[in-house]
């Protein structure tokens, strides 16, 4: 019993040794390789018009606020929200440029907020980890503690170590969605760049 706890014990370490935090010392909590970028600017993906005229007012449309809505989300397959948004421009040749500002502030403002938020609950998942991490540590240490004295309680020393093994368990998987969950921001970052792309070859 005891050398399977140790065992046990060991593999917790390096479990929670693995688990990478703050690649970027000004952000401790971002667990993510990618850099944090915590807001991206209108200079970093869009080359067209300047959108100053517009930014607060894109809302006041309703076509182009249901498109913003439409292309924004990630359910609607991003081929899809191309065409809508080509299709959009082309049916305004007219003032095509103007509703091109309008639909690139709205695609902006609501893709900017939703990857800040995304971010935001990378970080307080990330700070739950480090929370359940030192959890496991002191329950592995209260383990030890148990098992070392000389007349410890068998059972309570097998209850703690059947916890310990499942709690690692448990943050060896969440462990695992770390990288999947840091690449949405980077999935919202590439739509972005990828529709403001698309409203900028419909006015050529």
């Amino acid at each position: 019993m005891k050398s399977w706890s140790f065992a046990v014990a060991a593999i917790v370490e390096v479990a929670l040794r693995g688990m990478a935090f703050a690649a970027d010392a000004r952000f401790p909590d971002w667990p993510c390789a990618q850099i944090k970028v915590p807001q991206l600017s209108v200079a970093a993906v869009w080359a067209g018009p300047p959108i100053d005229d517009v930014e607060s007012t894109w809302e006041k449309d309703p076509a182009v606020r249901e498109l913003v809505a439409r292309a924004a989300a990630r359910r609607t397959p991003l081929n899809d929200a191309q065409k809508a948004v080509s299709d959009f421009i082309a049916s305004n040749a007219d003032e095509r440029q103007q509703k091109g500002k309008l639909l690139f502030a709205g695609l902006f403002q609501t893709l900017d907020h939703e990857r800040s938020l995304v971010m935001n609950g990378i970080e307080r998942f990330s700070r739950r980890q480090r929370e359940f991490a030192a959890s496991i540590r002191a329950e592995t240490l209260e383990l030890r503690n148990l098992q070392d004295a000389a007349d410890h309680d068998r059972g309570k020393a097998e209850e703690l170590a059947n916890r310990v093994e499942w709690d690692t368990r448990i943050f060896e998987e969440r462990k695992k969605t770390i990288s999947y969950v840091c690449e949405v921001p980077v999935l919202i970052e590439q739509r972005l760049f990828a529709l403001a792309r698309t409203i900028q070859e419909s006015f050529e």
